[in-house]
This record gives C-alpha cells, sequence and structure tokens, in this order.
C-alpha cells in the first residue's frame, strides 16, 4: 500500500477498510471532559427552572464565578498531592492560619509594632508574602513528615487539621480581624475588577493568546510528523474557544454597578455624577489570579520536569525511586506547593469577606478534594488534570449555589454534596475500566 499522507499529517486518501471515526473522535474531545462540561450545563439549566430564571442572570454568573475561586486554587495544587498518592486534609485549617497571620500583619504588626500608618502602600503587598511564607514553610514541614519520615499523609494532615484551625484561633484571640486593607480587598471579587474596556482588552488578547497555541501546537505537530486533526475539526475548536472566552466576558460586562455605589464613588471624588451614567464591573482580579494560576500549573504538569516526576511518582512510585526521582523530597516540594496555594486562597478568601473570621476555610479540605476527584484525578495516582479540577470546583459550587437559592436546608445541601462525591467516584471507577478494557 502507498503511503497516502501528505506533509500536514492528515490523511488525504484513507484506505477503504479504515473505520470511519466518529465527529467527536475527529475532534479529539476528551469524552470525559465532555461529559463534565454536560454535567454543569444540566446543573445550570435545572437551578434555572427551579429559580424561575434568577440563576443564570449575570449577577449570579459573577457571585459564583468569584465564589468559585478561593476552592479552585486549592484544588490545582490537590491534584499533585493525590496524584502522588497522597491526600491533605489540613487546607482548611491552614486557610485560616495563614489568614490569621495576614490579617494581624495589617492591622496590628506593621502599623501598631513598626509605625506604618494604616493605608501605607506596603502593607497589602508585606501581608500576602508573610501568607505565602507561613503556607509554604507549614507544607513543607508536612511533607518532611510524609517524605522523609514516613508517617501516612492521612495522619499527619490530619492532625494538622487540628493544629492549625486552633493555632489560627490563639493567634488572633478568637476574635474577628477587620476591616482590611482597601488594596488587599481588591483580591476578593466585587471590590477589585477591571471594568468594561479593560475585561474586553483581556478577553480578546486571551482569544488571540488561544488560538496562537492552538496553532503552534499544530505546527510543531506537523514537524515531527504527529497525527494531527483536520482543519475544520481544529478551525472548530478554535472558534468554540474564542466564542467560549468572549461570551464569559460580555456575560460579566453585563452585570452593571449599582447606582448608589457609584453614586458615592463620584461623592468620595468630590465628583456628581453625570445623568444616566452606569458601568459595569467587569472581571475580576480574582478570577484573572486563578486562570493565570490554571495556565502556570498546567504548564508545570506538562512542560516541567517537576511535573514529569510528579506523575511518574503517582504512576509507579516504586519505579520512580529506583529510576533516580528523589521520592523523599518530592514529597516535601508538592506540599510546600500546596501550602503556598493555600496562601494564596487565604488572600482570596479573607478578602472578599473584607476581614478574618474564625470559621474562615471551614469544610474547605472537603471542598477541595471533592473537586479534585470530581474533576477526574484518580485517588489511586498518577492521573489528574488542573483544568478538570476547576471544572469540577465550579460544578460543586454551582451545587452549593443552585440549593441555596432554592432554599434547601444547610444539612441538606452537604448530604447531596457527599452523594455527588460517592456518584463521581464510582463513574471516575467504571470509566477508567472501561477504558483499560479498550486498552
Amino acid at each position: 500500500m502507498t503511503d497516502t499522507t501528505t506533509e500536514t499529517g492528515a490523511d488525504v486518501h484513507p484506505s477503504p477498510t479504515a473505520p470511519k471515526r466518529s465527529f467527536l473522535s475527529q475532534l479529539e474531545i476528551d469524552t470525559r471532559l465532555l461529559g463534565m462540561i454536560g454535567a454543569f450545563i444540566l446543573v445550570c439549566l435545572v437551578f434555572n427552572v427551579l429559580t424561575d430564571g434568577r440563576f443564570l442572570t449575570p449577577r449570579n454568573i459573577f457571585n459564583l464565578t468569584i465564589q468559585t475561586v478561593s476552592v479552585a486554587i486549592m484544588a490545582t495544587g490537590m491534584v499533585f498531592v493525590i496524584v502522588t498518592r497522597h491526600i491533605d486534609l489540613s487546607v482548611g485549617a491552614m486557610l485560616a492560619t495563614c489568614s490569621a497571620a495576614m490579617a494581624m500583619t495589617q492591622t496590628d504588626i506593621l502599623p501598631r509594632m513598626l509605625g506604618m500608618g494604616l493605608g501605607h502602600p506596603m502593607i497589602p503587598w508585606i501581608a500576602i508574602i508573610v501568607g505565602l511564607l507561613f503556607g509554604t514553610i507549614i507544607g513543607a514541614f508536612q511533607g518532611w513528615l510524609i517524605g522523609f519520615l514516613t508517617i501516612p499523609a492521612f495522619i499527619v494532615t490530619l492532625g494538622g487539621l487540628l493544629i492549625w484551625r486552633n493555632v489560627a484561633w490563639y493567634m488572633t484571640d478568637g476574635q474577628t480581624i477587620g476591616p482590611l486593607d482597601e488594596t488587599f480587598r481588591k483580591f476578593g471579587g466585587i471590590n477589585g475588577t477591571l471594568g468594561e474596556t479593560w475585561s474586553w482588552v483581556v478577553g480578546l488578547i486571551a482569544v488571540v493568546l488561544a488560538l496562537w497555541a492552538l496553532w503552534s501546537s499544530r505546527r510543531n505537530k506537523v514537524t515531527h510528523g504527529f497525527h494531527v486533526k483536520p482543519v475544520w475539526a481544529e478551525v472548530l475548536v478554535g472558534l468554540i474557544i474564542a466564542v467560549g472566552i468572549l461570551g464569559f466576558v460580555a456575560i460579566l460586562n453585563a452585570y452593571e454597578v449599582p447606582t448608589a455605589r457609584l453614586m458615592r464613588e463620584f461623592k468620595a471624588r468630590g465628583d456628581v455624577m453625570p445623568e444616566g451614567y452606569t458601568a459595569s464591573y467587569g472581571i475580576p482580579y480574582s478570577v484573572l489570579l486563578l486562570i493565570a494560576l490554571a495556565i502556570g500549573m498546567t504548564v508545570m504538569a506538562k512542560r516541567t520536569r517537576l511535573g514529569r516526576y510528579i506523575f511518574a511518582t503517582g504512576g509507579n512510585p516504586d519505579a520512580a525511586e529506583l529510576s533516580g526521582i528523589n521520592t523523599r523530597l518530592l514529597t516535601v516540594k508538592v506540599f510546600a506547593l500546596m501550602g503556598a496555594l493555600v496562601a494564596l486562597s487565604a488572600v482570596v478568601a479573607s478578602a472578599r469577606l473584607t476581614n478574618h473570621s474564625n470559621d474562615i476555610g471551614t469544610l474547605d479540605e472537603l471542598r477541595v478534594i471533592a473537586a479534585a476527584v470530581i474533576g477526574g484525578t484518580a485517588l489511586a495516582g498518577g492521573i489528574g488534570t488542573i483544568h478538570g479540577a476547576i471544572l469540577g470546583a465550579l460544578i460543586m459550587q454551582s451545587l452549593q449555589s443552585g440549593m441555596a437559592m432554592v432554599g434547601v436546608d444547610a444539612p441538606l445541601q452537604n448530604i447531596v454534596v457527599g452523594a455527588v462525591l460517592v456518584f463521581a467516584v464510582w463513574i471516575d471507577i467504571v470509566y477508567r475500566r472501561r477504558m483499560g478494557g479498550k486498552s
């Protein structure tokens, strides 16, 4: 048989005996990811009907995004933890400790002890650095206990759940600390947004970068002789991505700032608001932080030595160690990264609340683990994606927000979330068995 493959890598004259590829297989979209997206859309449509159209309003979608960010940030780190066959039950308590450290730094240590006046431009940044140091050190310490002292991660982090929650309590004497610095609060969502114009600019830049990434990936595959999608499939995927990005920006821009708030802002500047003036919130800074983090974590997972070592260790720890990977040090690095991400999440969570409270981060460990598992991270290790974990966090938050809008009691909400987690794990087991059988 003659070679009928051109330089583009696509078959011009496929063999008549070759099985025809389905529409989805030609698009080469992960069926599991497609199923998760379908489940998310179904959840949104159901709650939109139950709430008489209030669930899919720009206001609720805006609130849904900023509520998801904190858990989603930690879920990206939990992917690496679970991939390496560990678990971290302490993330909610660690978040409280990091939040307490940052709150005390802003409101007490820097202004009172070091003489920095309230509102000093360096206060929020110093506080964030303090939080990152706390989170990284705590995470590295727990990783050392797990990796070098070989104490099971379940025990170490279960102890951490009890320890760090109460360390946070002692740091603040059990009091709510606030209000936090004005610049710091901009990371929480509604107090820090790009506005309409800059949101469109960022959205268009994101579309250009996404299309460039698709084209660059196709060119590299062709250069190295790998199979590529049909051109129509590539164009369709690019169109879906572009519509998704610009549609998301349009929805956020459709949420307008209340007139009363605009009038207060103009009055604070000594101006009078023009008649008929309107403004939109646009993309929150916290969402931009999550997007940048998701890109960085994905690159780390797929393009760096650390990422390859993490997935190799999760796939077969013994083989990874025999091949020269220092799995003990790798465990320390993974948990230190988890701690740093918890600190970033603490910035977003406390900024959204505008203060530190004793119950901040309560049950977040369960939400984070559930988001990672629902997103396709295998508890057996070796398999997981960053985008899947973020989508899992979005599904979890949609369920909780939707049930709250419908008026479901909090205990029943937790029952539903627990049932969904068990169901997602069962679906994951069935899916992997079938995929294993096909291979």
